[in-house]
């Protein structure tokens, strides 16, 4: 396969890491500072927004985890080793890493919870929910990617051996 037959894939996950490192940079910063003078006006609110932003940041580390491997798993794939382990790998790697980020939203809900309610912002909770089963959909459409490659890889493998 040509090498620069993905490179529009990786320009693209590429484009996909960088609002999310300015939203970590430059808007949950300035979250926090405001959730910090809240807190000084005698606030109870600001420990679920501090919650809800140390989620944020933590979440951003399997995501640019699984970024990494989706740029790996694209490298593979110039090489001429997608039907390798190393990529059934990679698959199982995003998986996990969109299950860890879906668990960290699914520990934020109480917290978004807690602002809806003071807030009076019903509409929250289900911004809240669809930030959970996002990372969801992903992980189980790399599950299926990562079942579907071991068994095309072990199919190709037992026909290596008939001929």
């Amino acid at each position: 396969m040509k090498k620069g037959s993905t490179l529009f894939l990786k320009v693209a996950v590429i484009f996909i890491g960088i609002p999310v490192l300015a939203l970590c940079l430059f808007l949950l910063p300035q979250i926090a500072s405001e959730a910090n003078e809240a807190m000084e006006r005698g606030s109870d609110l600001a420990f679920a927004v501090y919650a809800i932003l140390m989620v944020l940041y933590v979440s951003a580390v399997p995501f640019y985890f699984a970024l990494y491997q989706s740029f790996t798993l694209l490298t593979y794939i110039d090489r001429n080793e997608a039907f390798s382990d190393l990529s059934v790998i990679a698959l199982k790697k995003i998986k996990n890493s969109a299950i860890i980020i879906s668990g960290l939203f699914v520990v934020a809900l109480p917290f978004v919870y807690v602002l809806a309610e003071v807030d009076d912002a019903p509409g929250l909770i289900l911004i809240g929910m669809g930030m959970v089963f996002a990372p969801l959909v992903v992980a189980v459409f790399a599950a299926v990617l990562q079942r579907l490659l071991k068994e095309a890889i072990d199919y190709k493998e037992e026909n290596d051996l008939i001929v």
